[in-house]
């Protein structure tokens, strides 16, 4: 059964992102819900060793939610290429190393596809709240696309120069962040969200 999220709630954001924060509360905003972070809080961050974008979620969920006491939203999010059978995938952020270097994973990636023909690719976000006696939702967007190379546009962050979603011809990398925030893979599972729990 739903459980909605009641306007003026406070909710706990697992993440220890800044910007994150700041886009999560911007999105909520209409609905009155005061966002704090894991990080404002000092809450540790697990380990993500789930094999899925939901897993992950979850497991940073359910961390925050019992340990602040607070229902607590994360997300887990990835790109994903289907001739490489959907890596990077859940270990997309590894695949950059550390520091994260994001010209070095497109590279691999155009690498690892070898030259071939199947250009299919995907980006995906998982959101999951939890509620410290366990119960969960779980919202997932998903956008189309193909990989291009070699990357465009200076814009957005991590694999976007190389991706071209699908109805359009320029890449994520090439779009003003307005505008690709209107129908990224996070803005779809938002709306989600917000349609399922949100009053």
């Amino acid at each position: 059964m739903r459980r909605l999220l009641a306007r003026g709630s406070h909710l706990l954001i697992a993440t220890h992102n800044a910007g994150k924060l700041a886009e999560i509360a911007e999105l909520l905003a209409p609905w009155a819900i005061t966002c704090v972070s894991a990080g404002q809080l000092g809450l540790p961050e697990p380990e993500e060793t789930a094999e899925s974008f939901a897993g992950n979620a979850a497991l940073k969920a359910r961390a925050a939610a019992v340990a602040a006491k607070l229902p607590a939203l994360a997300d887990d999010s990835g790109f994903s290429v289907a001739a490489l059978r959907g890596a990077p995938g859940v270990h997309s952020a590894r695949w950059a190393g550390e520091p994260r270097d994001f010209v070095a994973a497109m590279a691999r990636v155009h690498r690892e596809m070898d030259g071939s023909p199947d250009r299919r690719a995907w980006f995906t976000c998982v959101l999951c709240l939890a509620w410290p006696d366990g119960h969960e939702e779980h919202f997932e967007g998903r956008v189309d696309g193909t990989v291009v190379w070699p990357p465009r546009g200076t814009h957005g962050f991590g694999y976007d120069p190389m991706f071209v979603p699908n109805g359009d011809t320029r890449t994520y990398g090439e779009m003003p962040p307005a505008e690709k925030q209107l129908g990224s893979h996070r803005t779809l599972a938002f709306a989600r969200l917000r349609g399922a729990l949100l009053r």
